[in-house]
């Protein structure tokens, strides 16, 4: 798992916890950093060393790495994707940017909300032996043999577990509509979160 990775499913499981419905609104930059996931009281579950350490795991998420979130205006998340790439980045950016909101992705948000035994945040136990200087490196664990089982649908809204097996019109949980929308243009099967069709690029409008 990776450190943005890891961010991203306490951020999600913290607001969860704490105010659902604002799970696939636009959150502003400092709410994020001061109030949802604080690093002094977040910062053993992180695994990490130092406030500049999440810093630059904050930048990465809110540069779109990995397709866990956007961030609006664009020019500013493409600021913070070319500060990234930068040999030192200064992170900085993050402070004179704090009118910046980042929405989370839908399905990424369902997944984090989706228990999984590999998402576990415990440190991971790559080392073993006593000795100082004389460690050595673990045998990898199989794989387990049966088969990964297909993931539970969930709400596009708030993230809610919808009954399997049959016809969903509707979220039992916030009331939202489950129904694929279609693009304008052309009439192919689009996301809710998407803002243009791959099939034609037409813009489409939001949920």
């Amino acid at each position: 798992m990776t450190d943005v990775e890891r961010f991203f499913i306490l951020l999600v499981r913290n607001l969860a916890g704490t105010d659902p419905a604002r799970l696939h609104q636009p959150l502003p930059l400092p709410y994020i950093r001061d109030s949802i996931i604080p690093y002094r009281a977040n910062r053993r579950a992180l695994q990490l060393e130092s406030s500049e350490d999440y810093e630059l795991v904050l930048l990465q998420l809110c540069a779109g790495e990995a397709g866990f979130a956007t961030t609006e205006p664009e020019e500013v998340r493409v600021l913070f994707a070319g500060e990234l790439r930068s040999t030192n980045p200064d992170l900085s950016i993050l402070h004179r940017h704090e009118k910046a909101v980042v929405t989370l992705e839908a399905s990424r948000v369902a997944e984090a909300l989706d228990p999984k035994p590999h998402r576990s945040f415990a440190p991971p136990a790559d080392r073993v032996g006593t000795t100082p200087g004389l460690e050595t490196e673990a045998p990898p664990k199989p794989a387990p043999a049966e088969p990964h089982p297909e993931a539970a649908p969930h709400c596009t809204r708030c993230g809610g577990l919808l009954p399997a097996g049959r016809a969903v019109n509707f979220c039992p949980h916030c009331g939202r509509k489950q129904a694929h929308r279609r693009c304008p243009a052309c009439a192919s099967e689009v996301e809710p979160s998407w803002r243009h069709c791959v099939t034609c690029g037409a813009h489409v409008s939001g949920n």
